[in-house]
């Protein structure tokens, strides 16, 4: 799956999205509205990780999906 469906499904996405990341809210999955880079710094920062680290962890759930 590219980002660009991630973005334009991100509703139905979110429950996937808090499978994977379990520490982010709802209001997380409201400001991240679907932006890969919001999802990468939002990652980030509820886990404590380098941004690269995370970036890593995105790219690797979306071509799982």
């Amino acid at each position: 799956m590219n980002w660009d469906r991630v973005e334009g499904n991100w509703k139905q996405l979110t429950g996937k999205v808090k499978e994977q990341w379990g520490k982010l809210t709802e209001d997380d999955m409201t400001v991240i509205n679907g932006k890969q880079d919001q999802l990468v710094g939002r990652i980030q920062e509820r886990y404590g990780i380098a941004k690269d680290e995370a970036q890593r962890q995105v790219d690797s759930w979306i071509h799982r999906m």
